[in-house]
């Protein structure tokens, strides 16, 4: 078993978006996202599935030709290779990651 402390709190790196990584094995890896309200998105698909579970803020999810509205405890699966996005960030947004199998693993 592993704690994984510090795992979705909101953080404000040197980056305007923030990704720290808190666990990887061969299966999986789990990260924290951040976005601060205002922010843009500029991530670019991923080559893993990946879902995400909205732990703070607020935003929209634009990708797959659809958009949700995205608040605490919504969770959004994104299969790999799907463009997607957070757009209309009203509140400093933080969501964990998971990746399946590992982010970077099939690139």
């Amino acid at each position: 078993m592993q704690v994984l402390d510090g795992a979705g709190r909101f953080t404000s790196g040197d980056d305007p978006n923030d990704y720290v990584e808190h666990l990887r094995n061969d299966s999986m890896s789990v990260g924290t996202y951040c976005i601060p309200a205002g922010g843009v998105d500029d991530q670019t698909p991923h080559t893993e599935d990946e879902i995400y579970v909205v732990v703070g803020g607020r935003a929209r999810i634009v990708g797959g030709g659809d958009g949700a509205s995205l608040s605490l405890g919504s969770v959004v699966f994104v299969p790999a290779g799907e463009e997607h996005r957070f757009v209309e960030i009203t509140e400093d947004l933080s969501a964990l990651v998971f990746f399946a199998p590992a982010e970077g693993s099939r690139s």
